[in-house]
């Protein structure tokens, strides 16, 4: 669970650092140095966690005890995003803004921008911005944050744990998943399937914009891919869509691949399309006023840019069309704009 929090987490800041880069924002020396240390000491972190949690599955209770710090910080993190994330909602509804102009991570560093003055060193950064009401509270909690990590990230020094204690053997592939299903084999979830069931047939409002996104969130191997194979290959669910589809993304990102499987999942070649843009432009083409059901399993990956281009393309389709996401993350689904976020605990012993 650390390793997937952690991984998120970096990838939301190097998206920071990366549209900084291109001039898109425009980073103060003091907030610019609060980012660099929690991208440092989160890499530093990263490199050890394998080792971590392999002592701590042989009970090393002070190696565990480290990785349930580090996990609170994280969640803290997500947090402090999230909280963000609400707030500049509201200010582009009060001030009539389109949410496509910035995706969430372009938001928040907005946000670290226009909250520097509560950094001594960035009195003079506000320039031609115009300055968010945000609370003192929210500026401070990031510090707290990366002081935090910075005190976690010199623990782990006392621990001499190895780094990536795997590089020199070679990783098993993940066994990606598909759509086929036993259901004489599934037990309980009822809650959970008439849930996700209902949000699936449900009729979304003319007033809701955009696509709608619903995300089973849950740990690894407790029952989201199952639920998923359940929904995709329900009768009533098939009725409803014109066209259903399945993606297993797995936990590494291959835009082509993932272009790829869309684009025959709807019953297209994508034989000679080896560009990206050609990809996209046959999905968007294919989708263009039918209503979708698409189903994306086992997504790890929590940078928003490398999606935008996916999400821009899909809203191509019939009002009504769904996405359906798993994910290990509960960051990675509210980045993926989820609109409905149904977690998956752990199944009681009487439904076993």
């Amino acid at each position: 669970m650390a390793h997937a929090i952690v991984s998120s987490l970096l990838d939301q800041l190097n998206s920071i650092a990366q549209d900084q880069v291109k001039g898109k924002w425009r980073l103060v020396t003091g907030v610019e140095q609060e980012v660099g240390k929690l991208t440092t000491n989160l890499q530093a972190i990263q490199a050890v966690l394998e080792d971590a949690e392999q002592r701590q599955m042989k009970q090393d209770k002070a190696v565990t005890f480290w990785l349930d710090q580090l996990i609170d910080a994280s969640y803290d993190m997500e947090d402090v995003l999230e909280e963000w994330i609400t707030e500049t909602r509201k200010l582009q509804l009060d001030e009539g803004g389109d949410d496509d102009d910035d995706d969430n991570v372009g938001a928040f560093v907005t946000f670290l921008t226009k909250v520097c003055f509560f950094f001594p060193a960035a009195s003079n950064c506000f320039g031609g911005f115009k300055q968010l009401s945000l609370r003192h509270d929210i500026a401070v909690k990031i510090r707290e944050i990366s002081e935090k990590l910075d005190d976690i990230a010199r623990q782990k020094d006392s621990f001499k744990l190895v780094e990536n204690v795997s590089n020199n053997v070679k990783k098993p592939e993940r066994v990606r998943t598909t759509s086929l299903i036993d259901e004489g084999e599934v037990c309980g979830r009822v809650d959970e399937k008439s849930e996700l069931f209902s949000k699936l047939l449900c009729e979304s409002s003319e007033q809701q914009n955009g696509l709608q996104v619903i995300s089973l969130v849950g740990l690894g191997g407790i029952g989201k891919t199952t639920l998923a194979q359940l929904a995709y290959n329900n009768d009533e669910v098939k009725r409803n869509f014109e066209k259903v589809i399945w993606v297993c993304v797995s936990d590494t990102f291959d835009q082509i691949r993932i272009a790829k499987a869309i684009i025959e999942g709807l019953g297209k070649s994508a034989s000679g399309l080896n560009e990206f843009q050609s990809l996209m432009s046959r999905i968007q083409s294919s989708i263009k006023g039918k209503k979708n059901f698409l189903v994306l399993d086992d997504v790890w990956d929590g940078d928003y840019n490398k999606w935008q281009p996916f999400f821009r393309c899909l809203k191509n389709g019939l009002h009504g069309s769904k996405i359906l996401v798993t994910t290990r993350n509960e960051s990675v689904a509210r980045m993926m704009g989820s609109t409905d976020i149904i977690s998956i605990e752990q199944l009681a012993e009487e439904e076993c």
